[in-house]
């Protein structure tokens, strides 16, 4: 997942509950005991003007990441491809390994996801948030992960930022 650096422009729109309410996490988390599933993640909605808080443990749920693309199925015909194998052979290995109608549930599955607008919310990015959120508090480093939400029917990806103290609007009002 592409981290973006957080800037005043990124957390345009904010009130001043919600910028409180920041403050409020970043302290929340700074007190905390080290690295704990039960931290926070922002989530916001812009279409609503909502800010909301979730434990980390509840994020797979709030916001379910799509793992299409990782099926075994296909995580082992990139593989063969990675290695160098033909394009059918690989496929034909893959039969052979999984299956023909596993094979194609996967691949179709796959497509389908691309039609669904998941926002490129996927396992992979979510694991990407985790470890780094993880590596930042077991460095000592406060910080809270928000995610912007796509708009609905849009293709934009969600977007992920780190509020941490040097945040601008925090400098902004916390002087």
């Amino acid at each position: 997942m592409a981290e973006v650096e957080t800037t005043t422009h990124a957390l345009a729109g904010l009130t001043e509950r919600q910028q409180r309410g920041l403050i409020e996490v970043l302290d929340e988390v700074r007190r905390a005991d080290g690295w704990s599933w039960q931290l926070p993640v922002l989530l916001r909605e812009r279409c609503w003007l909502r800010l909301s808080r979730t434990p980390l443990t509840q994020l797979h749920r709030l916001l379910p990441p799509d793992g299409r693309d990782e099926a075994p199925e296909l995580v082992h015909y990139r593989r063969l491809l990675k290695q160098g194998m033909d394009p059918l052979l690989a496929q034909q290995n893959c039969w052979h390994d999984f299956g023909i109608e596993d094979c194609q549930r996967a691949l179709q599955d796959y497509w389908n996801s691309r039609d669904t607008a998941l926002h490129g919310w996927t396992a992979e990015r979510y694991r990407q948030l985790v470890s780094s959120y993880r590596e930042r508090i077991e460095r000592g480093v406060t910080a809270v992960p928000m995610l912007v939400l796509a708009r609905e029917n849009s293709v934009e990806c969600h977007q992920l930022l780190w509020i941490t103290e040097t945040t601008p609007v925090m400098r902004h009002t916390c002087a």
